[in-house]
C-alpha cells in the first residue's frame, strides 16, 4: 500500500490516502548523473506513475528485464533505498516494478 497525504483544497488539512499500489507509467527517464548519495545506483529509471486509485507519483522502477514503455503496468514493492550513517541504518521505501506473472 502507498500512503500519501492529500491536501483538502479548502481546509489545508491533509488526509491519509491508501492505494492498492498498481498503476501505469505516464513518463520516464533514465538517470545517469545521480545526485549525491545515489551515485552507486546509476543508471536507474525514474517514472511518473498514475495510480489506479487516482494520484500520480514519482518513483524509481526496479526489477526491469526489458525496456520501459509509456502505458506499461507496474506494481508497488518495498525496497532498500539507501544505508545511512556510521551505524548503517537501512532506509526502505517504495519503488515500482512490472507485475509478476503467476
Amino acid at each position: 500500500m502507498v500512503q500519501q497525504a492529500q491536501q483538502l483544497p479548502t481546509a489545508g488539512v491533509k488526509q491519509p490516502f491508501i492505494s492498492g499500489g498498481k498503476g501505469t507509467v505516464l513518463s520516464y527517464t533514465v538517470v545517469t548523473d545521480a545526485p549525491e548519495g545515489f551515485e552507486d545506483q546509476a543508471p536507474y529509471t525514474l517514472a511518473l506513475i498514475k495510480l489506479d486509485d487516482g494520484p500520480t507519483v514519482l518513483a524509481q522502477l526496479t526489477d526491469l528485464d526489458g525496456p520501459v514503455s509509456i502505458g506499461m503496468r507496474v506494481e508497488m514493492v518495498t525496497r532498500k533505498l539507501r544505508t545511512d550513517g556510521r551505524n548503517g541504518i537501512i532506509v526502505y521505501g517504495y519503488k515500482f516494478r512490472p507485475p509478476l506473472r503467476g
